[in-house]
């Protein structure tokens, strides 16, 4: 039987050899609580609002789930984007950001790295940095209207979070990092496929071309309809899309990348509500692992960006239908 580790990097690679389904994100020790999460994210605490390091009003109302970026055209940060350097003041993330790894790096060394994979999260990424800016019609528009001032200001975010990878790479050295960016909605995407290749394409080719070349996994979380565009991020270099919502042609898409890139996800967070039942939980799962269960490099678990779920009962029981799964069709869990 292989570890949980194995058992992800075969799914994950062309001709590789599982003996069962990837389970969630069980494969995984996440490393949390590094010093530039904790200085980019810091603010977002249950019951406050706040302005985040660029600027950007955060909300996280104490009975909410989450922390929420809210922006208006009031407040946003770009108010012209043609005069935009006048307004951004990017987060000196080396100069904050060089101490305060010892914990995270003992977390680190003390991880069974036989049975796991080390991993982090980056949240944020470039194309929700510029709606986390100025309004999210803005930012469509100015795409059109304002190409030259967004491929300058997409560069500056690119350069910001590849210093970020850097960080992490250089304190960490993580087996795989959780890149966050959603670039569309349940059913299409936010642009067309054109846009998305003239303004994106190349400035995560360039990010993620850094992580290979230190030995990192890249996993690209995208909860969104991203079919048009799935060819295009195994080109750059997307070792598994994460995220993979149902709305997804997730058959086709298999048989199109050819193992190219790995799909994970497939169960609709529908399910991850308080009061959803341990009934209604199971047969999602089922519904999942019966449509899907049999693809090469599919990978069930969960749409969201990180382990756990919101509502603490639902996952458990996710984990357990794949491994009941697992038992039923492989033998082992």
């Amino acid at each position: 039987m292989l570890t949980e580790k194995q058992n992800f990097l075969e799914t994950m690679k062309k001709g590789g050899h599982p003996d069962r389904l990837v389970n969630c994100y069980t494969a995984f020790q996440a490393l949390g609580g590094d010093p530039v999460f904790r200085y980019v994210r810091g603010n977002r605490v249950r019951g406050t609002s706040s302005r985040d390091r660029w600027g950007t009003f955060i909300a996280f109302p104490a009975d909410q789930p989450a922390a929420v970026p809210i922006v208006t055209a009031e407040n946003q940060v770009i108010q012209d984007i043609e005069s935009w350097q006048d307004y951004v003041k990017v987060p000196d993330l080396r100069g904050n950001c060089s101490a305060g790894w010892e914990a995270v790096q003992k977390a680190r060394a003390e991880m069974d790295t036989g049975e796991k994979l080390s991993m982090t999260v980056m949240g944020t990424g470039i194309f929700e940095q510029l709606h986390m800016l100025m309004t999210f019609e803005d930012t469509l528009c100015n795409l059109l209207l304002y190409p030259d001032e967004m491929h300058g200001l997409i560069d500056v975010i690119t350069e910001y979070r590849l210093e970020y990878m850097k960080l992490i790479v250089e304190n960490l050295h993580p087996d795989a990092i959780v890149s966050h960016d959603d670039f569309g909605a349940q059913d299409s995407l936010f642009m067309s496929p054109e846009v998305w290749r003239a303004f994106f394409k190349e400035p995560y080719r360039k990010l993620y071309d850094y992580l290979h070349a230190n030995g990192v996994i890249v996993i690209h979380h995208a909860d969104s309809f991203c079919e048009p565009i799935a060819e295009d991020m195994a080109e750059i270099g997307v070792d598994v899309w994460q995220g993979v919502l149902p709305t997804n042609d997730i058959v086709g898409l298999t048989r199109r990348l050819d193992g190219r890139m790995a799909l994970m996800g497939g169960i609709d967070s529908v399910v991850d509500r308080a009061d959803a039942t341990e009934e209604e939980i199971r047969a999602e799962v089922r519904r999942c692992l019966e449509k899907y269960g049999e693809l090469a490099h599919f990978m069930p678990g969960m749409t969201y960006g990180g382990p756990g779920s919101l509502y603490p009962h639902v996952e458990p029981v996710i984990i357990d239908g794949i491994k009941r799964w697992n038992r039923e069709h492989f033998g082992v869990c």
